[in-house]
C-alpha cells in the first residue's frame, strides 16, 4: 500500500478516494464531507453496518460554525478543556449533514484530534469523516504496517498517511444532543473525568 505524503492525501481526498490517516488515538479511514461515494466506500470497506455513523473530525471548533453546528455550553466547557484530544462529542446537527454521514436524525459526533498530522490534514481539507481502521468488530489498527495488511488489495485505499504507530486507546464519546451528559464510551478519558469536569465548572 502506498505511502502518502501530505499533498498526496490531499490530493486523493479531493478526488474522492478514502485515505487511511494517523489519529490522536488509533488509525482511521478517511472520507471528504462532500464525497458521498467517498463515504459510502467507507462502510463498504470497514464492513460497517449502516446504522452505525461515521463520526466527524474537524480542525478546531470553529470549523463547525460552517457545518451548523452548536455544541452548546455544556459542549463548549468540555470542548474547551479537552479538545483537542479525544473527545468525540454528540451534538445536534443540521439533518441533511447527520444523514450524510448515516447519522440518525439532528445528532452528530465531533472531535477536533490532537495529533499534529491529522491536524494538518483537516487544516486543508477541512471536516472529514473518520473511523477506526479495521475490520467491523475487530481490532483498530495502530500504525500503518497494520492498514497496509488489513486492507491489502486493488479496490481497498488511495493509501495511508503514516504518523508512527499510535496509542490503540479510542476516544471517549459523550453524547449531549438530548439535554443531559451521557457517556457512551469511555476509552481515553474516564467517564468519572468527564462528570468531575463538569461538576468543577
Amino acid at each position: 500500500m502506498r505511502r502518502l505524503t501530505l499533498d498526496e492525501a490531499v490530493a486523493a481526498l479531493a478526488a474522492g478516494a478514502v485515505v487511511a490517516v494517523p489519529t490522536d488515538t488509533v488509525y482511521g479511514l478517511a472520507a471528504r464531507l462532500d464525497r458521498p461515494e467517498a463515504i459510502e466506500a467507507v462502510f463498504t470497506l470497514k464492513r460497517r453496518p449502516e446504522a452505525v455513523a461515521l463520526p466527524v473530525l474537524v480542525a478546531s471548533t470553529e470549523a463547525l460554525g460552517p457545518l451548523g453546528v452548536e455544541l452548546g455550553p455544556v459542549g463548549r466547557r468540555l470542548a474547551e478543556r479537552y479538545w483537542p484530544g479525544a473527545l468525540t462529542l454528540v451534538v445536534t446537527a443540521p439533518e441533511e449533514l447527520a444523514a450524510r454521514v448515516h447519522a440518525r436524525s439532528h445528532t452528530l459526533g465531533v472531535r477536533v484530534p490532537a495529533d499534529p498530522t491529522v491536524a494538518a490534514l483537516l487544516e486543508r481539507t477541512g471536516p472529514l469523516a473518520v473511523t477506526s481502521a479495521n475490520e467491523h468488530g475487530e481490532p483498530p489498527c495502530t500504525s500503518a504496517a497494520d492498514v497496509a495488511a488489513v486492507f491489502a488489495g486493488p479496490d481497498a485505499l488511495a493509501g495511508v498517511l503514516d504518523g508512527g504507530v499510535r496509542a490503540a486507546v479510542v476516544s471517549t464519546v459523550v453524547d449531549l444532543s438530548e439535554g443531559e451528559v451521557r457517556v457512551l464510551r469511555a476509552g481515553a478519558l474516564g467517564a468519572e473525568a468527564i462528570l468531575a469536569a463538569l461538576a468543577a465548572d
